[in-house]
């Protein structure tokens, strides 16, 4: 590929949060450079997991699977808050800012009444 989705630096920083691979005997483990690169396509560009390009050096049920286990292993949770202080440290994270809709906020009492459609 021309264009990398995970830049080195980036991966510098991610690589330490990632848990240790199993040891095992059997197929080679694939890649966690590869795989992260082929989830972030996945969800970057709204394909199927199927779909994923060869050009990746993995099929997209492998990432699928490391997005899964890494998500168990809370990896994505340490990645957000790395960043966040990341940016935080340089001045460019304003915490009493901030966006919030329907979709990130559940009504927990919701409305007496429906509010007017019209």
């Amino acid at each position: 590929m021309a264009r990398t989705l995970l830049p080195d630096g980036l991966w510098e920083r991610i690589r330490p949060l990632l848990p240790q691979h199993p040891r095992r005997v059997g197929r080679p483990w694939v890649d966690d450079w590869a795989c992260l690169e082929g989830i972030f396509f996945v969800l970057q560009s709204g394909i199927a997991w199927s779909l994923l390009p060869p050009q990746f050096g993995t099929c997209g049920m492998t990432c699928w699977r490391r997005l899964r286990d890494w998500k168990r292993a809370g990896v994505w949770e340490r990645v957000h808050a790395m960043l966040l202080g990341e940016l935080h440290a340089v001045g460019q994270l304003e915490p009493r800012v901030a966006v919030a809709d329907s979709t990130s906020l559940r009504a927990i009492k919701g409305a007496k009444r429906p509010a007017a459609t019209e």
